[in-house]
């Protein structure tokens, strides 16, 4: 993918997680989705077991699975159908993806010219905090803007 095309990407993804304002509402409920929706149905795990195929002592253990984050996607799919409910999968980031790539930039930027500041110094060649701060500024937009997996590599 090319970088700007990764960028806008990012901003996209960005838009589309910002609609879940409260993702706090859509964590797992402590006996999991599966048992408080069944539950708040009326339906008893062998008439669940009946509607999804499989026997009462299977229900229990996929409620047991999804409880402990054991169950597969497929299981929690199967379950949703049976249970007349979409099952709506996704990662939301904590903050937003563009402010954990620049916050990335800025690191990478920093521990480079911590590195050129160093080799200058020891020549007798010190930048001044004016100059210092330009040159990191051009940097971190050079990292941004092309902005791939090298951004992540550790220790570089």
């Amino acid at each position: 993918m090319r970088p700007t095309d990764r960028a806008t990407a990012r901003r996209q993804l960005d838009q589309r997680l910002n609609r879940i304002s409260d993702a706090e509402a859509l964590a797992r409920p402590p006996r999991g989705w599966i048992k408080a929706i069944r539950e708040a149905l009326g339906l008893t795990t062998a008439q669940l077991g009946r509607r999804l195929g499989v026997s009462q002592p299977r229900v229990v253990a996929i409620e047991k699975a999804e409880r402990e984050g054991a169950i597969t996607l497929a299981s929690l799919e199967r379950a949703a159908h049976a249970l007349d409910c979409r099952l709506v999968y996704a990662l939301v980031p904590r903050r937003p993806l563009e402010d954990m790539v620049r916050e990335r930039a800025e690191l990478r930027a920093r521990q480079h010219l911590e590195s050129a500041s160093h080799s200058m110094a020891l020549e007798a060649q010190g930048v001044g905090s004016a100059d210092e701060q330009e040159q990191f500024e051009r940097l971190v937009q050079r990292l941004l803007e092309r902005a791939g997996s090298d951004l992540w590599e550790e220790g570089e």
